[in-house]
């Protein structure tokens, strides 16, 4: 490990020397990920993007890597679809997670590489990292940050940064 890598701890997130309060699934950690569990997979995982609200927040506050959600913008989770686990701008009803959302939450995220690209049916979609609902609050699987903390990952962390997540027991 080193300090460039994001190491969720007991105590919260480690990342470059700062230890970060973060929310994890509901489910807790799993080494058996599936999807719609709620828990977060154990494992070394990697950002695979930077995504962010382009009517929310400047460009110029993000690295230059950082794409815009767009209005169609979705995550499918139809375990078996092409799609699957893959940004899409395709509509499947409830089987793709819109990516504009009304609250803040996806304002800013990061895909990690959870079961992609080459994506496994029914062993989960979509672990991001993101905005939280309030301190504590838990997520669907993903990892999820205060707004400030949010952003000083974003803005320090690059495509391939290890997101490292140890099995609890």
């Amino acid at each position: 490990m080193s300090p460039a890598d994001l190491v969720l701890t007991p105590t919260g997130l480690r990342f470059m020397g700062r230890t970060f309060p973060v929310s994890i699934g509901r489910g807790g950690i799993t080494t058996d990920k599936r999807e719609g569990d709620g828990a977060t997979p154990a494992g070394i995982h990697r950002i695979i993007g930077l995504l962010y609200r382009a009517d929310r927040i400047a460009a110029t506050a993000l690295p230059p890597w950082a794409q815009p959600i767009h209005l169609e913008d979705r995550w499918c989770d139809l375990s078996g679809h092409p799609d699957y686990n893959h940004l899409t701008r395709k509509s499947f009803g409830k089987s793709a997670e819109r990516l504009r959302r009304a609250d803040p939450l996806y304002d800013l995220i990061l895909p990690l590489d959870w079961n992609w690209p080459e994506a496994v049916p029914g062993k989960g979609s979509a672990i991001f990292i993101h905005g939280w609902r309030r301190p504590g609050y838990p997520t669907a699987g993903c990892l999820a940050f205060a707004r400030a903390n949010l952003f000083f990952i974003a803005r320090h962390a690059a495509p391939g940064t290890r997101v490292i997540v140890a099995p609890r027991n």
